[in-house]
């Protein structure tokens, strides 16, 4: 792959159900949009491929954590090479609705090996910038019941029997992702942002740290005088 060929920018905000992330990444598409970016949006279980099988998969609780894991790589690549690197090479903004970091530490927390799942996922290109907000899972569960009424099955970690108790595995489950979130911070570099906080506050923060990675690309619509940096992007397969 020519990487020179990929002029648009890959921005990722990773965070677990209610931790506010969906609503931030479409503030974050209105915003750069009425700067004059297109931008496109991609997510998990979106491949036009096997989305609604896995959904299916995943309502019938019929799959090994291995074969899961497989699955939602195939759900990963198949919008790589037909939505993520298509636009990226037409000079798109790509918004990310968690990406590969979320899958790697599911996998991780349901008993995977990391050199295993990484190198699963060693086809991903580095973003230009990863935003991780951090809720606590005390939050969680609150912003979850007041929203949906009842805790979702995996995002409690109900699969893996650790307790009969909703609750107390959504809590245990979301401390164990959180830690492992913690560990690849010191591996891929990106950033935490407090989700304790308000919605216009999170956005605020968000838009001053990408308005810093824009490459050069700032339209004329654009009112700041914005000083751009230059970032090269590398593929994630490290040790």
């Amino acid at each position: 792959m020519n990487l020179e060929s990929l002029n648009g920018q890959l921005i990722v905000v990773e965070g677990a159900d209610g931790s506010g992330r969906s609503t931030q990444i479409n503030l974050l598409r209105n915003w750069l949009e009425r700067l004059g970016f297109p931008t496109v949006n991609v997510g998990l279980k979106r491949s036009m491929l096997v989305s609604r099988e896995l959904e299916s998969a995943m309502r019938g609780n019929i799959l090994g954590t291995r074969t899961l894991s497989l699955f939602y790589a195939t759900d990963f690549a198949d919008q790589f090479e037909n939505r993520i690197l298509p636009a990226l090479r037409a000079g798109f903004v790509v918004l990310a609705d968690r990406y590969i970091y979320t899958l790697m530490a599911r996998a991780i927390v349901r008993g995977m090996e990391a050199d295993w799942i990484q190198e699963v996922y060693s086809i991903a290109l580095v973003p230009d910038a990863v935003f991780y907000i951090a809720v606590s899972p005390e939050v969680l569960v609150e912003r979850n019941l007041r929203k949906h009424a009842v805790l979702d099955y995996w995002e409690s970690g109900m699969d893996m029997n650790r307790s009969q108790n909703m609750y107390d595995s959504f809590i245990g489950y979301q401390k164990d992702i959180q830690r492992q979130f913690r560990k690849m911070q010191k591996v891929y570099g990106f950033e935490t942002v407090n989700g304790n906080r308000t919605p216009r506050a999170i956005q605020r923060e968000l838009q001053l740290k990408i308005e810093s990675i824009l490459n050069g690309k700032t339209p004329a619509v654009v009112e700041r005088n914005v000083e751009i940096a230059s970032h090269d992007r590398i593929f994630v397969s490290r040790t």
